[in-house]
């Protein structure tokens, strides 16, 4: 199972460490972290992705909150929350139309494009993991020159 839990922290040195370190040390792989500061600059959000079953995630959440600098720990519901990632890919341009096909494909995603040379070109895409995995399918027939990921950010939906 795959889970965005949302952890909000005291915003001091070293509080990213020893939520890294307890992932770590209790065997889970963390597949996305993003990490920034509050509307209260006291206080950090961390968005962090994981997969585990249901009871290895509940376990992980109780530690979390357990940990003296965390303020509050959710485990995001995927339906109720707002996710993004943002990637940035550079894609090789090996004749002239390519960057036109890629321009057009950038374009049917909303993303941006950036940096056109005649051997690549960068295209910028903020969007959720399975729609940035479509786009990223589509312009391997390009070739993929090189790939940066933020990792996930999300926040909760209101309930009114």
């Amino acid at each position: 199972m795959w889970a965005i839990l949302s952890i909000k922290v005291e915003n001091k040195p070293g509080i990213l460490f020893k939520v890294t370190h307890l992932f770590r040390s209790r065997n889970f792989n963390i597949d996305s972290i993003s990490v920034g500061v509050t509307e209260d600059p006291k206080y950090s959000r961390m968005t962090i992705t994981t997969i585990g079953d249901e009871k290895q995630i509940a376990q992980i959440v109780k530690q979390l909150d357990k940990m003296i600098d965390t303020i509050e720990v959710r485990k995001l519901d995927e339906n109720n929350t707002v996710y993004r990632e943002l990637v940035i890919f550079k894609i090789k341009v090996s004749k002239p139309e390519d960057s036109m096909e890629i321009n057009k494909l950038a374009s049917a995603y909303g993303a941006k494009t950036h940096d056109a040379k005649k051997e690549s070109i960068m295209v910028e895409i903020t969007s959720t993991p399975h729609e940035i995995s479509a786009f990223e399918e589509l312009a391997k027939k390009f070739g993929i020159l090189e790939i940066a990921r933020t990792g996930i950010t999300a926040l909760q939906r209101s309930k009114h």
